[in-house]
């Protein structure tokens, strides 16, 4: 497990069953802490901040109980069963989870279950570095499927849950996605995030002056919390 460091959320209504997991995530080198979480609507905030790799998830908690939340996920990440119970474990295996540990649970056995984890990672990587490049996606938008070239691509504005692609000869199409879920899939050599709103085409940028960026005469906002790594990414294209 020498690759990326595999990004761990924690989700369990127990401080003590927190605490431990967290410890044991601690003590993995290629493992990073996402958050500690004690309960799946607080989970749920965290995840339309920030992407995970690894879900630990306990199963009886209040309010949402942790095989619905899975369920509920649209792009799931991979996930471990942490729980006290035996009988959810067929439920588990259903949502196709890497692994179901029972309380309380021995280092060991939590080890066995991250490399299973690291595995299937390893897996999907090579399957995707294999794979042919393309240069559009699909999206799905007033009952049609819209072919989204990159090249005609200059940027994408979020709206809450729906975000707008905005094109070349002032197309746009506003579909039901999710700009993180974009950030992550889209080429990063191409295109980068700029604000919690915006995602642009690199080579679509014609100028950049403070805190405001032109693209084919948009004037988009960059946020602070995202200027120190575009202005780098800028710099690293000189």
């Amino acid at each position: 497990m020498d690759s990326e460091p595999i990004r761990v959320l924690i989700i369990d209504d127990e401080f003590p069953a927190r605490k431990l997991l967290m410890e044991y995530v601690s003590k993995i080198p290629n493992l990073e802490m996402v958050a500690a979480c004690e309960d799946a609507i607080e989970a749920s905030s965290v995840l339309q901040q920030q992407s995970v790799d690894l879900i630990l998830s306990d199963i009886q908690m209040p309010e949402l109980s942790g095989l619905d939340f899975i369920r509920s996920m649209k792009d799931k990440p991979l996930v471990i069963f942490t729980t006290a119970y035996s009988e959810y474990a067929i439920d588990s295996y259903e949502l196709d989870a890497v692994d179901y540990l029972l309380k309380p649970i021995p280092f060991p056995r939590f080890m066995q279950a991250v490399n299973k984890a690291a595995d299937r990672i390893k897996l999907r990587q090579t399957t995707a570095n294999n794979a042919p490049m393309k240069d559009y996606f699909m999206v799905k938008a007033d009952h049609k499927l819209y072919r989204i070239d990159y090249s005609e691509l200059l940027f994408i504005e979020g709206q809450s849950e729906y975000v707008t692609f905005h094109m070349k000869d002032k197309k746009s199409v506003t579909a039901y996605y999710s700009l993180k879920k974009l950030e992550d899939e889209l080429p990063n050599k191409d295109f980068v995030r700029v604000h919690k709103s915006y995602i642009v085409s690199v080579s679509k940028i014609e100028s950049v002056e403070g805190n405001i960026l032109t693209v084919a005469g948009h004037k988009l906002a960059i946020g602070k919390n995202y200027k120190d790594g575009f202005l780098e990414m800028l710099c690293s294209k000189v």
